[in-house]
Formats: C-alpha cells, sequence, structure tokens
C-alpha cells in the first residue's frame, strides 16, 4: 500500500464514530422534558451539526498526522498521503456552510412556528424563510465570486543559467548564480523590480470557505476574546461567591417565599408583554422589556437552583452537600488550569503572531516536543486547544448575551435545554469552528506546516482579493487580544459580586 496508512484510517473511523454518540449522548441528558419523543428532525440535525464541528477541529490534528507519510519524501508530490485531506477540509466545510445558512435556519422556523399549524404549513413556512435566504445568500456569492474571486500571490522572479556538475562549488556573496551573465538568484539579494503579481481565479467551494471563514471570524474575535478571559475566571468567581454553609429551614421558607414573589412578578410581566405584542407593538421598546425579562428569568432560576444547593432535602442531604462542596471545589480547579490554558494562549498570540518577527515559536515548539515524548501526546495537546478555543466562543456568547439587548440569550442546561437553544448554539459553535481551524493553522504554522489546511485556510485565503488585508495587518488577532484584556480588568473589578435582579419592566401596557 506504500505510503498508505491503514492505522490512521481506522484512527479516523473510530473517532468519528465515538464523536457520533458522544453527541448523542449529549442531546439526551440536555434537552428538556417537553422535547421528549419529539422535535426529531431538529435533534437530527443538533447531533450532525455538533458531529461536523468537533470532526472538523480533529481534522486539523488528523491533518498534520496525515502529512507525516510523506516526511522522507524530497517534496509533496513525490509520494500517496493516506486521507485525501484538501478534499475532506472542502466537503466539511461546505456542509459546514449548507448547515449554518440552510438547514439550521429552517429547522428553527420549523420547531419555533405556529404549534396551532399543521405541519404541513409549518413546514411551508420554514421552507419559505429558507428558500429566501438562500437566494439572498446565492445571489450575494455569485456577484461576489464574479467581481472579486480571486487571489493575487506575490512572488519574486529568480533566474539562474546552467553549467556541467562541477567537482567544487565557489560560491561567495560576489557570486551567487551558476555561470556567467546577469541573474537574480537569489532572493535575499534580488532587486524589488523582481516582485511580480501572480493572478488566478479561485474556485468557487474555497471563496464560499473564506466567506463563512470571515463571518466566523468576526464573531470569532469578539465571543472568542471575550471567552478566554471570562470561561476561566467565572469559574473561579464562582468558587469565591459559593455558599459557605447549609441555612436553616426558616432562613428557607423566607427566601423561597421572596423568589415565589419575584416569580409572580415575573409571569405578570410576560403576560403584560404577550397582551403587548398581540396589539402589535414590536417596538424598540418592546425588545428591550423582553431582554429585561428574560435576564431576570436567567437570574431567578439562578437563585432557585442557589437555594436548593444552600438547602438540601431529603434522605441524603448531606451527600448532597459534600457534593456540592466538591463540584465548587472542580470549578476553582479547572479555573485555575483554564487561566493558564487562557494565558498561554494570550501570550502565544503576542508572541507568535503579532510581533514581527516572532520571538519564539513557543507552542509550537511544545507541541513538537511533546512528540518526541510520545508520537500522539503532541498532538493531542493542539487538539485540546483548539477545542479550548471553541469552548470559550460559546462563553463569551453566553456571557454578552446576559448584558447586550441586541444578542438573545439561549443557555444550555442539563436536561432543560429546548431545541431552539440547542440549535442557536450548534449554529455559532459551526460557525466558529471554521475561523478556529483558519486561527489555530495560521497560530501553529511551524508544528502544522506542508498540510491542506495551510494551503486553503494560509496561502488562499490570505491573498484573497478584498480579505488579505484584515489577515495582513492582523485585525482579528488584536481585536481577540484587546477584547481578552478589558474582560480581564472587567472580571478583576467587578466579577466577585453577584448580579441582582433590578425588577424593573418598563411595559407601556
Amino acid at each position: 500500500m506504500g505510503d498508505f496508512n491503514l492505522a490512521l484510517v481506522i484512527v479516523a473511523v473510530v473517532v468519528c464514530v465515538v464523536v457520533f454518540l458522544f453527541n448523542v449522548y449529549l442531546l439526551v441528558n440536555y434537552q428538556h422534558p417537553d422535547d421528549a419523543n419529539q422535535a426529531y428532525f431538529p435533534k437530527f440535525v443538533v447531533v450532525l451539526g455538533l458531529s461536523v464541528a468537533a470532526i472538523s477541529i480533529l481534522m486539523l490534528p488528523a491533518d498534520v498526522a496525515n502529512r507525516q507519510a510523506c516526511r522522507h519524501a524530497i517534496y509533496n508530490g513525490a509520494c500517496s498521503l493516506t486521507l485525501p485531506m484538501k478534499d475532506l477540509w472542502l466537503a466539511v466545510y461546505i456542509l459546514d456552510a449548507v448547515l449554518v445558512f440552510f438547514v439550521i435556519p429552517f429547522a428553527m422556523f420549523y420547531y419555533e412556528g405556529d404549534q396551532d399549524k399543521s405541519v404541513g404549513k409549518r413546514i411551508k413556512s420554514a421552507l419559505l424563510w429558507m428558500v429566501t435566504t438562500a437566494i439572498v445568500c446565492a445571489l450575494v456569492l455569485g456577484i461576489l465570486y464574479g467581481l472579486v474571486g480571486k487571489v493575487d500571490f506575490t512572488v519574486r522572479h529568480l533566474s539562474s543559467s546552467t553549467t556541467s556538475f562541477p567537482s567544487t562549488w565557489t560560491f561567495n556573496s560576489g557570486q551567487q548564480c551558476i555561470g556567467s551573465g546577469v541573474h537574480q538568484c537569489s532572493a535575499y539579494s534580488a532587486s524589488p523590480s523582481s516582485e511580480k503579481t501572480w493572478t488566478m481565479r479561485t474556485t468557487f467551494p474555497e471563496y464560499v470557505v473564506a466567506l463563512a471563514t470571515i463571518v466566523g471570524s468576526v464573531l470569532f474575535a469578539i465571543f472568542g476574546g471575550v471567552g478566554i478571559a471570562c470561561l476561566p475566571l467565572g469559574l473561579i468567581f464562582s468558587f469565591i461567591r459559593r455558599p459557605k454553609a447549609v441555612i436553616t429551614r426558616s432562613q428557607y421558607i423566607k427566601e423561597a417565599t421572596e423568589l415565589g414573589k419575584k416569580a409572580r412578578e415575573l409571569k405578570k410581566a410576560a403576560e403584560a408583554l404577550h397582551q403587548e405584542e398581540r396589539s402589535g407593538s414590536k417596538g424598540r421598546k418592546f425588545r428591550k422589556n423582553v431582554k429585561e425579562v428574560e435576564k431576570e428569568l436567567f437570574q431567578l432560576e439562578e437563585d432557585v437552583k442557589l437555594l436548593e444547593e444552600v438547602y438540601p432535602q431529603g434522605e441524603k442531604a448531606e451527600t448532597t452537600w459534600a457534593l456540592t462542596v466538591l463540584g465548587y471545589l472542580a470549578k476553582f480547579v479547572l479555573g485555575i488550569l483554564g487561566l493558564v490554558v487562557s494565558v498561554a494562549w494570550v501570550a502565544h498570540i503576542i508572541i507568535y503572531l503579532l510581533i514581527d518577527p516572532p520571538l519564539s515559536p513557543f507552542l509550537n515548539e511544545v507541541f513538537i516536543k511533546l512528540d518526541d515524548i510520545w508520537g500522539l501526546l503532541g498532538t493531542i495537546a493542539f487538539a485540546f486547544f483548539c477545542f479550548y478555543l471553541l469552548v470559550a466562543v460559546i462563553a463569551g456568547a453566553m456571557m454578552l448575551g446576559l448584558r447586550l439587548v441586541f444578542i438573545t440569550i439561549h443557555p444550555m442546561k442539563w436536561g432543560a435545554t429546548l431545541m431552539n437553544s440547542f440549535l442557536f448554539n450548534v449554529g455559532l459553535i459551526l460557525l466558529c469552528s471554521i475561523s478556529v481551524i483558519q486561527f489555530c493553522s495560521t497560530a501553529f504554522a511551524y508544528y502544522a506546516q506542508a498540510t491542506a489546511a495551510q494551503e486553503i485556510f494560509g496561502h488562499t485565503l490570505e491573498s484573497l482579493r478584498g480579505i488579505k488585508y484584515l489577515y495582513k495587518y492582523n485585525v482579528f488577532q488584536i481585536a481577540f487580544v484587546v477584547l481578552a484584556g478589558l474582560t480581564f480588568v472587567y472580571y478583576a473589578a467587578f466579577g466577585w459580586r453577584r448580579k441582582k435582579p433590578s425588577g424593573r419592566f418598563q411595559l407601556s401596557t
């Protein structure tokens, strides 16, 4: 089989099956009881989307391992690679784009449709929205591809004469070329006039991936920059704000009565908003009130959960309290570990990406040394750092969703997550997973060199007309680091405080 590595194929198949089964497990345990034994199509989309996102992240370590098949070859085409990674990359990310822009919106429109309507009418309404979205996306993609769907590669024209193979070579700083005559054969000493621009049209699939990457990069820079700081600090401050002891029964009754009063107020506010919606009033004030009710409801649910923690009931109350204490200790440990990873990420971005030339390969060298210890150790660490970024994106979206009016809250809760929240978060994960891969292939270019991912996300994406300047001047990396710093300052100043509900709903009715 030549360079064909059967073991790599077996590992790839096993990992895909494990990822699929794990995502089914997440769906079953996170879904809301109201969605049990129904909403099968949205559930299928959720499992498929999570699987595509996870596999796409794991494909970069697989790409690096796949490249090892040709590590002894003089040039890339001198051997047969185990897996056709470039074709797999394009297939996965075309599927990613189809899920994000067509399938997930259709599933959300169908799930959130009027339950009083028949299934046929709900499908028709969802299809109408999806077809409209498809037409708009197709027009935008077609126009952009026709106008600016080209890549401009900057190359240097070098030349040299030929001569018979000599017994000795007499090259020096004054004689760098073979033979006589005027030639520019050294890239270091060639004149600026030797630089040429080589223009070619990119393929349409690569262009779709590139545009999806840009959209994802904007979200990734915002949510990822915030999440890389709030993810570990949120866990640490959760430990700091933890309940220190079990409350008495009288305290429990008092707090439960107060929470019941807040719940009745929220119910009144929700009913008033429902009447306001029926009257056709959906202006800015209405949306602000809806956002306030969502925030208060989320805070109320957190307060109920905290009250249940500080007053465990039942025959195993002591065991429940012990598990609660251990849970907060686990959050603290995970927060410390996460903080180390976050600091390492930010330091690596500054050292390797923002400073030119890089001060050090930093994490690239760490992965290479881990590979020297054990073949897959560096690959596992590499995959962990990529997955951590994806988790940070979700944490950042949750934090901003609680504070910004124009971002909808879609919390993920064990045993209480509705399918629309599932679909929203899966869409966000899929959209940002492309950017995470592009970001990792750039940040770990030394470790992941000569891979198919670098060919797509490095050479093509960073030379695409109208887009290349965003990468040339490190716009997304700078935004990521700045937002991470601002979030760290915010948490250091206010993160230890427990946010109290305002109880204010500016209702017009």
